[in-house]
């Protein structure tokens, strides 16, 4: 009777990956950080959409009663969010836009306080979620773009969920990326890997410098 030593053991390849243990490879839970993130930036949108949607419908109810009504974040002819507020782009698809914004950020709530819990989710979830925060990146560069060339003015309110929905934007890509969920090249995995940051920071300062230069003799005067 032969004995099995253990440099046989050691030695006996390891069976191929099934395709069920590759597959939770690749919807393994997110880290606690990329978790916070969402939580937080979602959390942000929340507020800031939240906040704008009572101003507007104060706004309203002032216009019914003939009476004027002034947010609070209406600083000065620059940063008034009342000028933004009775935009038409204020409300592009039929009703206010932060309504859309208390639905879409409390989805990304949702999803984060999901990962803190150890939830798992399959390629196509997350391929959706990308596609969700790709129209919000989107849809914040336009309504940036008429605030500062169409109406002439700035909503603070906005801008803090302009800044979230940046930075969710650059992190579910990011993740995505390393995940292979989408495909690119090993340099761009590596990047991602260590420089996540650097998308964000240079999108948002991008987006700085546009409202100093806009606003230039306002800021120096």
């Amino acid at each position: 009777m032969s004995k099995t030593t253990v440099r046989d053991v050691d030695m006996e390849p390891e069976p191929p990956a099934s395709p069920e243990r590759t597959s939770a490879q690749r919807t393994e839970g997110a880290s606690r950080a990329f978790a916070l993130l969402l939580v937080i930036t979602g959390a942000a949108g929340v507020l800031a959409a939240w906040v704008i949607t009572l101003d507007k419908f104060k706004l309203l109810e002032a216009k019914v009663k003939g009476e004027t009504f002034v947010p609070g974040c209406s600083l000065n002819p620059v940063v008034s969010c009342g000028s933004v507020m009775e935009s038409d782009q204020a409300s592009v698809f039929g009703f206010p836009n932060p309504m859309l914004g208390l639905v879409t950020y409390g989805i990304v709530v949702c999803v984060g306080m999901s990962l803190l819990a150890r939830a798992r989710f399959p390629r196509w979830y997350w391929l959706t979620f990308n596609v969700g925060t790709l129209f919000g990146v989107v849809f914040c560069a336009w309504l940036m773009f008429q605030s500062l060339y169409r109406i002439n003015a700035l909503c603070l309110w906005c801008c803090l969920a302009w800044v979230a929905t940046i930075i969710m934007f650059w992190y579910v890509t990011s993740f995505n990326v390393r995940k292979g969920f989408l495909p690119a090249p090993g340099w761009l995995k590596s990047f991602f890997g260590e420089f996540t940051w650097v998308m964000p920071v240079l999108h948002i300062g991008i987006i700085g410098m546009l409202i100093l230069t806009r606003w230039w003799d306002f800021w120096t005067s």
